[in-house]
């Protein structure tokens, strides 16, 4: 069997593998992985050909397949894609050769995508469960309410790999009676400064000077520096600019989240409180960012009420 997993969502293509190989009753030491960007086709395949060692089915995992997509990666090894069209027309019955890549998209054009498709089979994965079913599956038997289930993710946000990380953390804590409570969620997990920063974002988007400047308190108050912020800020506009002009020119955010070698998740929110600026005003926050973070690091202003005035002012 031959399958191509794809979708925006690392986890999730993941999971999708390791159903797969549970489905199969394929054991860990018959699986091998590749990763298409640093080995060859040629490797892949003659292993994908050859029978297994342990005469049971053998797995294997090929990440990053770029080959299925727009996308061209600056390697040095050249992938001859005619090698794998001869593999699917006779592939190894006893293997289960798994590609998988993190796109919104395969290139539909391209001879090896359709050649995978009609031979193979090809799963797109993405969150139409809804990230609260997603989170409730990595819980697994744990109870947690909706309110409870709200604060977690609102706290950690939307990154299924952070907020997996921080499931495990509660349930490591949690395994004697399996009940999460809003302080075990407020005790156990780390809140993301990301959130914070977006939040901030999107009232100096929305032109609510009090809501901004709520935000920017709150974070003073979890001791978060103000230059440090500042940063943050102008780390946030400059991603949001980026990501607005390599959109222009038409590409996926897939495609800029490897260019610019960025989680996808932060390009998908980038992108989206892109949308509420134009280019120049982006700019222009950048730079007044850049003076502030002068003019407080040279003693011309105050460093507490720098930020403030900025937020006003904008």
């Amino acid at each position: 069997m031959i399958y191509l997993i794809y979708g925006k969502e690392i986890l999730l293509i993941e999971k999708k593998m390791n159903d797969i190989l549970k489905k199969e009753k394929m054991e860990e030491f018959s699986i091998n992985k590749y990763d298409l960007e640093n080995q060859s086709l040629d490797e892949i395949l003659e292993d994908a050909s050859m029978i297994s060692m342990f005469g049971a089915k053998k797995g294997i995992l090929v990440s990053n397949s770029y080959i299925f997509t727009g996308t061209t990666k600056k390697s040095t090894i050249i992938q001859n894609t005619d090698l794998l069209l001869s593999y699917i027309e006779h592939p190894n019955p006893d293997t289960i050769l798994i590609f998988s890549i993190v796109t919104e998209k395969l290139d539909e054009r391209k001879k090896i995508t359709k050649g995978i498709k009609k031979a193979g089979t090809v799963i797109e994965v993405s969150m139409n469960k809804g990230i609260e079913n997603i989170v409730e599956e990595i819980l697994d038997d744990y109870k947690i309410d909706r309110q409870s289930l709200s604060l977690l993710i609102d706290r950690v946000g939307e990154n299924l790999q952070i907020l997996e990380k921080e499931c495990e953390k509660i349930k490591i804590y949690k395994s004697d009676d399996k009940v999460i409570s809003k302080e075990d969620i407020l005790n156990l997990t780390t809140k993301n400064v990301d959130i914070d920063i977006f939040k901030l974002i999107e009232n100096i988007v929305l032109k609510n000077k009090e809501k901004a400047l709520e935000s920017y308190q709150e974070m003073l108050k979890r001791n978060e520096e103000p230059i440090k912020i500042i940063i943050m800020l102008a780390n946030q506009f400059r991603i949001m600019y980026q990501a607005k002009e390599l959109s222009r020119k038409g590409y996926t955010a897939s495609d800029i989240a490897s260019m610019l070698e960025i989680h996808p998740y932060r390009i998908k929110l980038a992108l989206e409180k892109g949308r509420n600026f134009s280019s120049t005003t982006l700019l222009k926050y950048l730079e007044a960012l850049a003076d502030l973070d002068v003019n407080i690091k040279s003693g011309f202003a105050s460093k507490d009420l720098a930020l403030e005035l900025f937020i006003l002012e904008v």
